[in-house]
């Protein structure tokens, strides 16, 4: 199967995405994820359900993520199957006031993470975020 207008629709996703992040738009971000999504954080806290994944971002909208910017670029696209996608991202976020705990800047003002989502196209074509992972990137450690 060809898979470049999926490939296209999803990475038109990813973009839409970061567009609402760098609105603060909870609902506009996790539009794409199916109803019984699961989505791990960068902490390792685990959300069930696109309820649990909107209210956790409108909340750190408000707090540690207010007023950032995020740049995402698509790393890989995996066909798993005609309806199954793995989507590989990197991101870098910019202009957040706070981190949670354990998570630090990859360099000065910059945290950059490793999202992983898998997507299932749903009944209706689109394509829906059924999994998510975000991996913060630990700093290199200064040269002794």
């Amino acid at each position: 199967m060809d898979h470049a207008r999926d490939e296209q629709r999803i990475r038109e996703q990813v973009d839409a995405q970061t567009a609402a992040w760098n609105r603060q738009d909870a609902v506009a971000w996790s539009q794409d994820f199916a109803p019984d999504a699961d989505f791990i954080n960068i902490v390792g806290t685990l959300y069930a359900g696109k309820e649990q994944i909107q209210e956790r971002h409108a909340a750190i909208f408000e707090s540690l993520f207010k007023g950032s910017q995020s740049k995402v670029t698509v790393r890989r696209i995996s066909f798993v199957g005609d309806d199954v996608a793995v989507v590989d991202t990197t991101h870098e976020v910019t202009g957040h006031p706070g981190l949670p705990p354990g998570v630090q800047n990859t360099e000065p003002g910059i945290l950059r993470t490793q999202m992983r989502y898998v997507m299932q196209r749903s009944g209706d074509g689109a394509w829906r975020v059924v999994a998510g992972q975000n991996t913060d990137v630990k700093p290199r450690p200064a040269a002794p």
